[in-house]
């Protein structure tokens, strides 16, 4: 495969197209970005930021980092990997986003899925410097980016796919980005997502919901698909990583976190919805 970094950025100041000049990326009215030397660029303003350092910690990079590349989520990689390359027009260069793209795990696994004559355009963004950093680190080729899926530096009608990873969707924002014929996969918890964790964590479950996917304003839902699979987890980093990189870290108790922390050997159910969306013909 061939992987290349997507070049089709926005200025997060006013919209016009940024062009790069050696290290650095600038708009025609003269806002300029540095390219850092770790290879990825900060697009996000200060006012955009709701905190001095938003998104993930470095430690929740690490642990997430850790417990993607031992192969844990693999399968759900592969889902959306295939999502991702169906359909695609012979000799194209489909252009990517990964709109909270954390450390890079699933953009990497869609380079390694890419075939041997495909090319691919590819950017990652994430609102934490450092997946943003850690992500660079590991793979150069993409265009790394530090921006926020709310005001995603990207011009209109540039892309082919987005990938929303146990996200954060901002639709409007994604329809206008999209070209016409562009599709959003969006991966979600299913019902039994990680159940047995959270029964460990949580004093009681609220009954979950079955929802049927709906379709944003604005996109038509072309295909669903569930990844479930048990998953065995050995040692009490492992566990520690994976509750760590979920919201359930901040929504336990201490005492379920104690409980989780105790832990050496826990088996789990890996349920998770990916759906595809395309966009809503205008009229």
């Amino acid at each position: 495969m061939n992987i290349i970094p997507f070049q089709a950025l926005a200025c997060p100041l006013d919209g016009a197209p940024l062009h790069r000049n050696g290290p650095t990326w600038r708009c025609a009215a003269g806002h300029s970005f540095d390219i850092a030397s770790q290879g990825y660029t900060h697009l996000l303003p200060v006012q955009q930021k709701r905190s001095r350092d938003p998104g993930d910690s470095k430690e929740m990079v690490a642990a997430r980092r850790r417990f993607l590349n031992a192969g844990a989520y693999q399968p759900i990689a592969a889902a959306v990997s295939r999502a991702v390359l169906v359909d695609l027009p012979p000799g194209a260069t489909p252009r990517c986003l990964d709109a909270g793209c954390g450390e890079g795990y699933y953009l990497r696994q869609l380079a390694a899925a890419a075939g041997a004559g495909q090319t691919l355009a590819l950017l990652g963004l994430d609102i934490s410097k450092w997946a943003v950093l850690s992500a660079a680190k590991q793979d150069p080729r993409p265009n790394w980016v530090v921006g926020s899926n709310a005001n995603l530096p990207v011009l209109p009608g540039t892309l082919d796919r987005i990938l929303c990873m146990f996200g954060f969707p901002v639709y409007a924002e994604f329809a206008r980005v999209l070209k016409a014929d562009g599709q959003l996969l969006q991966v979600d918890a299913g019902p039994d997502h990680l159940r047995e964790l959270r029964e460990i964590i949580y004093p009681t479950l609220k009954p979950e919901r079955t929802i049927e996917a709906q379709a944003p304003e604005g996109f038509t839902v072309l295909a669903t698909e569930t990844v479930r699979y048990l998953l065995d987890l050995s040692g009490a980093e492992q566990i520690a990583d994976l509750l760590a990189m979920t919201p359930h870290l901040y929504r336990a108790s201490a005492e379920g976190r104690a409980k989780a922390a105790a832990l050496t050997a826990l088996s789990v159910t890996v349920d998770v919805r990916l759906t595809r969306f395309g966009l809503e013909a205008k009229r």
